[in-house]
């Protein structure tokens, strides 16, 4: 960008140029330039506010020295670019490389001022499973959400609980009277003001009541309390829930770092085979199509290689997310080398305990439950309710002659007829009733189907991990024998090739059974409700 400034001033043109006289701007100085009226009069370019000069600008600067125009300059770059057009070129070639020197180096330094400071990239993050559920409870934004929604029932409660309480307050009044003594009377006196007043009336005192015997206040206090323990639940299910997630994302995880790592080290065989193909066919022991078909299985595995890689960062940056980090930092798998372990799981878990386990059976019972005891309040309306309430101030017309006064009372209201209000809110809670009731059931069904789902799972993925486990070894003792015999020239790299692609496929299952196998054991601590058990703490 450059800025041009003029100063017409009779005596004298001045021109201003601030910022870079560089491509498309060194044209709007030139036309600047061209269209001032300088003739006889003094001109004066100031490039003391010049930062970069290209080739084109230093032509211009040239053209207008040769014109008569004094150039003011700043600077030991911009100095030395003065002086050398205020020299005549052919008299020293050396002249030329310091002013282009000066140029290269005035165009480094805007360069180099103009890139925005980079951060410097966070360090990677390691964690192990048992840390990423952790810092996951700690920050995932459901679960405040759940925090706050069990703050908020519990506001509820002290709010339903107050109503049973006293109250008290203290009045404070002013106020100026006049009566009408007919209106007051029914009648009018004869001989007496037709109204008395008007006289101030001042008082301060307090005020207090409770309720004695009123059975829907306690019913909707219990309710919130049930609700309060239905909200908890709720933030119990949604902790297991987010744990659920970040152990299958951290486990996806582990699968793909796994991936890599047989990749890679399918890569490195591959490799070895190409150049033990390559020797041979040198030594003349070997053919050129054992070396061709060793090159194509070594590029195969470098396609296979670049694909894990991404699915390994594509895995982390879901990790990263469900953790609520910053998008920039990295994460690194502490857990990795557990990947191959299988620890022991026990299938003891009966139905009955994952009914009293589960957070979301008991958020359903206590709903049940609260919808229950606000039936009960509804129909409780329809009771009579006795409460006692009174006051005491000092009262006058001035505060020099206020003197005590007091009241105190009882009062019964019995409810007669209410527009069918109380059967219509009975009946309403009634249905909400049987809501929660087919709820619940599903309820059961559902963790019923989740645990003999997940024990027939895990027990098979444990068949699939020994067998696997198997499969790897065979396969490896099948390539080692088949290379023995591709070394010796009694066969050709076929047999080669085709044992690494088994080799391959059978790591490929033992990665998958191990996964399954460590998914399923989370899929079984979820449907018992011992998520954040087995995996936070």
């Amino acid at each position: 960008m450059l800025r041009i400034t003029v100063d017409d001033d009779q005596p004298r043109w001045r021109m201003r140029l601030e910022g870079k006289l560089a491509a498309a701007w060194v044209t709007q100085a030139a036309d600047a330039w061209r269209t001032a009226r300088t003739a006889g009069r003094v001109v004066e370019v100031d490039l003391t506010g010049v930062t970069v000069v290209d080739a084109e600008g230093l032509e211009l600067l040239r053209a207008m020295k040769e014109s008569g125009a004094q150039l003011r300059a700043k600077g030991v770059e911009m100095e030395a670019l003065v002086g050398e057009m205020s020299k005549d070129p052919c008299k020293s070639s050396c002249g030329w490389v310091r002013h282009l020197f000066a140029i290269l180096l005035l165009a480094m330094l805007a360069g180099v001022a103009s890139l925005p400071a980079q951060p410097a990239a966070p360090p990677p993050l390691r964690l192990t499973l048992k840390q990423a559920v952790d810092l996951a409870l700690r920050q995932n934004p459901q679960v405040a959400i759940a925090n706050l929604n069990v703050a908020e029932s519990q506001e509820s409660g002290s709010a339903a609980r107050s109503r049973l309480l006293p109250q008290a307050s203290f009045e404070a009044s002013e106020a100026v009277n006049r009566q009408n003594v007919e209106a007051l009377l029914g009648v009018r006196v004869p001989g007496f003001p037709g109204h008395t007043g008007p006289f101030w009336v001042v008082g301060a005192g307090a005020r207090a009541s409770v309720p004695l015997f009123e059975l829907t206040l306690w019913q909707r206090w219990q309710s919130a309390r049930e609700a309060v323990r239905a909200s908890r639940a709720d933030q119990a299910t949604a902790r297991e829930l987010n744990a659920q997630l970040v152990v299958s994302q951290y486990l996806g995880s582990l699968r793909a770092a796994a991936d890599v790592e047989a990749a890679k080290s399918r890569l490195d065989l591959a490799r070895a085979l190409f150049d033990l193909a390559s020797d041979l066919q040198k030594n003349g022991a070997g053919t050129g199509i054992d070396t061709l078909r060793a090159h194509v299985q070594y590029q195969n595995e470098v396609q296979r290689s670049a694909e894990a890689d991404a699915q390994l960062k594509i895995a982390l940056y879901g990790l990263n997310r469900l953790l609520n980090l910053d998008p920039q930092q990295p994460i690194e798998l502490a857990d990795q080398p557990s990947f191959f372990e299988t620890p022991a799981v026990s299938l003891d878990e009966d139905l009955a305990r994952a009914y009293q386990s589960r957070p979301e059976m008991q958020a359903v019972l206590s709903q049940e439950r609260a919808a229950e005891l606000a039936k009960r309040a509804a129909r409780s309306q329809s009771l009579p309710a006795l409460s006692l309430a009174g006051g005491w101030s000092l009262q006058g017309t001035a505060p020099t002659n206020m003197i005590p006064v007091y009241e105190i009372g009882a009062s019964l209201n019995v409810p007669l007829f209410t527009g069918g209000r109380i059967q219509a809110e009975t009946a309403a809670q009634d249905i909400e009733l049987k809501k929660l009731s087919q709820a619940e059931r599903d309820l059961r069904n559902q963790i019923a189907l989740e645990v003999k789902s997940a024990a027939v799972q895990i027990g098979a993925a444990r068949i699939e991990v020994d067998a696997a486990n198997l499969g790897v070894n065979l396969a490896a003792e099948s390539v080692r024998q088949a290379r023995d015999r591709f070394r010796a020239g009694v066969a050709n790299n076929i047999e080669v090739i085709t044992a690494q692609d088994e080799l391959a496929r059978a790591n490929d299952n033992q990665i998958t059974a191990l996964y399954r196998y460590n998914q399923s054991r989370a899929d079984l601590a979820r449907a018992t409700g011992k998520m954040e058990e087995l995996y936070a703490k």
